[in-house]
């Protein structure tokens, strides 16, 4: 090497060095591979698959009774298939047979009646035996020897209450009762216990008879029990 070129490359070694970082080179942060391979990605959380219009749009079951002791003797002369709750009793029973004109066998046929129907004087609601009776309105006990007393047909428990509702005062008749937790006299309150039903007096089987009459009045002046009877749709 000539000495001119020594010193040449001796002039351009300060400034390769100038060129360099002036950061120490343990204070450099060191390369780090992409964020999308620094840590592992977070698993997306899953959708849950939308139902079909059609089981959104179905309509709700319908809720379907059914007796826990059905009486096999139950006749029904009632195209009501609807099953009904009451002050007057406990849990969930149908109509057997409806007030007036009627096709059951048990009744006598009455003028005021097409063909051979006869009367019903209340309303028969099917129910198991020893379901419990309730007063539905407070009302007091009469004896069985005031006027207006029914006959055997009403088995040998009925009960008779005098009562202020919808027109009055009124006598409501609860018929075939098995057991009576109330004596004549006695002022009961509303939902007091009153009976068990039962089949007393009843070809057809335990069921409740609910009747309404004029005060001292006969099975003749009996009038449509719907309105104190009460029942509702279940």
């Amino acid at each position: 090497m000539s000495r001119a070129a020594a010193v040449v490359i001796a002039l351009m070694l300060p400034l390769i060095a100038g060129c360099g970082s002036s950061t120490p080179a343990a204070s450099r942060t060191p390369n780090l591979p992409p964020a999308t391979a620094a840590a592992p990605s977070t698993p997306s959380t899953p959708v849950t698959p939308s139902e079909p219009a059609s089981a959104t749009a179905s309509a709700t079951p319908r809720v379907v009774h059914h007796e826990t002791h059905p009486d096999p003797r139950w006749r029904f002369f009632s195209t009501d298939q609807h099953w009904y709750t009451s002050g007057w009793f406990t849990g969930v029973h149908r109509i057997m047979i409806g007030f007036g004109c009627n096709a059951s066998p048990w009744y006598d046929h009455d003028p005021r009646c097409p063909g051979t129907d006869g009367f019903h004087h209340g309303i028969d609601v099917a129910m198991p035996c020893g379901t419990t009776l309730r007063a539905g309105l407070p009302g007091t006990v009469l004896s069985p020897s005031a006027p207006g007393t029914p006959g055997p047909a009403y088995g040998v428990n009925p009960v008779r209450l005098r009562v202020t509702g919808p027109g009055g005062a009124h006598d409501l008749l609860i018929g075939h009762t098995r057991r009576v937790f109330v004596h004549p006299g006695q002022h009961v309150r509303r939902g007091q216990r009153i009976a068990l039903a039962s089949d007393s007096g009843a070809p057809d089987g335990c069921h409740l008879h609910f009747e309404v009459r004029p005060p001292g009045g006969g099975y003749t002046t009996a009038v449509d029990p719907a309105r104190w009877l009460k029942l509702k749709r279940a």
